[in-house]
């Protein structure tokens, strides 16, 4: 049986912080019992240990039901669902309640289920391979857990499931949240219409923003590092108003977010009041987000299609840190030498070869791209050009934005597009090359894991 005495402490915090804001036990009574309840640690065994702070598995899912014909019009959300998660968030509260890690999973990540049986049909499943946002569909919340925690050896505390609705209510609860754009974003299939500038978000356009895949050639990873970038948003807003201050307000959005989500038995209005309670000092800068590592961005699987295979060895490194309770970034004083470019060195994956027949060559290059911050393999290879003068850089056209950032760090070199080459670029060393040029992103996601705290990402 699962220990609930944190939940009882939890919740008895929460009465005495609402009894102070002149808000009774009957009333948070009443929050709980507004809450869609699943049990996804149903019968699971052999799980992972837990560690320190809090893991909270956050999915949004597709589901519509409540939504109106006015919306579904206006904010593109017609169709029938297809009961998988839209999205899919590794949420990380430190044991101090002084930091919140955000992890995002990529929704094609290769996924290996377990043995089950299917939710739906009853029918029983040997282990198999899927995408991750998949898994929903055929086991719901609890094969998502067993999945994530398989995939990431981090133990899951808490689950919660949010669909548009309940997104949309709760942007418009904390006021909406300030978003600013350097160029227009524009996407024909979710109708998010944004010129460059600054802009207060409500429910509906916000889900366009979080939802947009179409904005250019980064799809998915653009996707996930403008949601990233609307929750430090919403962070801020919430922070800035003043919401974990005041127990009538917390609770008011409190009581929206729950009116319309799914949730574990343990996690009610007594543990969220109480969470927020407990990071009264939260800030944007207390939150910190990255995307879970990835080696192979079109490791195409029979009956499947392309999915994400992760970097093995850096995710255990970002999961331990993780189950470790340790931060993701640091705070040293960021040098501002270095070209700007759109994409950070550290997300981008490098093959060196040397194209010359100069003894060292691709080892020097490789070591110089990894020292200002490209993720190159460490291991250059020998090119079947020997006598190559312009160096040259060859890319998969989907990654066209990270092709500038590396070939501004190469004066002089070539561009290449190779169709199907993936996510990995590779670079030919030839003998006119004069050096690396230090690079720098605007949007800062340095260090290993390509984390960014909450107030580097929005509006100055």
């Amino acid at each position: 049986m699962r220990p609930h005495w944190g939940a009882r402490l939890a919740k008895t915090l929460s009465v005495l912080v609402l009894s102070a804001g002149g808000i009774g036990h009957t009333v948070l009574t009443s929050l709980d019992t507004g809450i869609d309840r699943v049990d996804p640690f149903k019968d699971m065994k052999n799980r992972p240990e837990g560690g320190h702070g809090m893991n909270v598995l956050v999915v949004g899912t597709d589901g519509r039901d409540k939504i109106t014909d006015a919306q579904r019009r206006a904010y593109r959300l017609g169709g029938a669902p297809c009961h998988c998660t839209d999205t899919v968030m590794l949420v990380h509260i430190s044991d101090q309640r002084d930091r919140a890690t955000i992890v995002s999973l990529p929704r094609d990540s290769y996924a290996a289920l377990p043995e089950h049986t299917d939710r739906t049909t009853g029918k029983h499943h040997t282990a198999h391979a899927v995408k991750l946002n998949a898994v929903y569909a055929e086991g719901g919340p609890t094969l998502t857990v067993r999945t994530v925690e398989q995939m990431t050896g981090v133990k899951i505390d808490h689950y919660l499931e949010v669909d548009f609705t309940s997104f949309m209510k709760t942007v418009d609860a904390v006021g909406g949240v300030k978003i600013c754009t350097t160029h227009r974003m524009k996407d024909s299939y979710t109708g998010l219409d944004l010129p460059a500038g600054t802009h207060r978000l409500d429910g509906g356009r916000a889900l366009q923003y979080v939802r947009s895949r179409h904005i250019d050639a980064a799809a998915d990873l653009g996707r996930m590092q403008r949601q990233q970038r609307f929750l430090a948003a919403l962070i801020q807003s919430t922070a800035s108003r003043g919401i974990l201050l005041n127990p009538v307000k917390l609770r008011e959005v409190a009581s929206t977010l729950l009116d319309s989500v799914r949730a574990d038995e343990g996690f009610g209005a007594g543990e969220l009041l109480a969470l927020g309670q407990a990071m009264r000092g939260f800030s944007a800068a207390s939150s910190e987000f990255t995307t879970v590592p990835t080696g192979k961005t079109d490791y195409v699987v029979k009956g499947i299609g392309s999915t994400v295979k992760w970097d093995t060895a850096r995710a255990a490194r970002l999961f331990r840190a993780l189950r470790d309770d340790k931060p993701l970034t640091s705070r040293p004083s960021k040098s501002k030498a270095g070209t700007l470019v759109d994409v950070s060195p550290q997300q981008i994956r490098v093959q060196v070869y040397n194209g010359t027949r100069t003894d060292g060559l691709g080892k020097r290059v490789d070591l110089a791209l990894r020292a200002t911050g490209f993720h190159t393999t460490r291991t250059p290879l020998t090119s079947n050009r020997r006598e190559l003068k312009r160096t040259l850089v060859e890319y998969d056209p989907r990654w066209d934005r990270s092709a500038k950032s590396l070939a501004a760090a190469l004066p002089g070199c070539a561009l290449k597009e190779v169709k199907g080459q993936g996510g990995t670029f590779k670079v030919t060393a030839g003998s006119e090359y004069k050096g690396v040029n230090p690079v720098r992103a605007a949007d800062p996601r340095q260090g290993e894991f390509g984390a960014v705290t909450g107030d580097e990402v929005v509006c100055p």
